[in-house]
């Protein structure tokens, strides 16, 4: 009798956070990261996310609109919360401008956390300590 093993790999997203350099939240909440020379930095101004990129985001989050933030001035500035916006158009407009990206984004253990809510960054912490 024939017997084959197959080997399952998983395929691991490298450990990332998508960030602005000139934000000061952002350049608060990295320094107050363990382990964060085990991070993959992304500064989205130097480096626009790609379309690639947001569909991986989006393959994690289930959301266009969850990686979005309407905090952003852009969004005032436009008048977006006055537009009912689809999932494409929230796509849109993260694909045009990185401010438009609610952050800082991590991706650690294929697992996405969106945003710099209190919450959220001590789940960052917690998880960053036992990598």
């Amino acid at each position: 009798m024939f017997q084959m093993d197959f080997l399952c790999k998983k395929i691991l997203m490298t450990n990332k956070i998508y960030y602005l350099a000139s934000c000061d939240t952002c350049r608060k909440i990295i320094k107050s990261l363990p382990n964060s020379d085990k991070l993959e930095f992304h500064d989205i101004r130097q480096n626009p996310i790609t379309e690639k990129e947001l569909e991986e985001l989006y393959s994690l989050s289930g959301s266009y609109e969850a990686l979005f933030s309407k905090k952003a001035q852009l969004y005032k500035s436009l008048d977006l919360k006055n537009k009912a916006l689809t999932e494409e158009d929230y796509k849109q407009y993260l694909l045009q401008h990185y401010t438009f990206l609610s952050r800082p984004v991590f991706i650690i253990d294929d697992t996405i956390y969106i945003g710099n809510g209190q919450k959220n960054i001590i789940e960052v912490i917690k998880v960053l300590s036992n990598v």
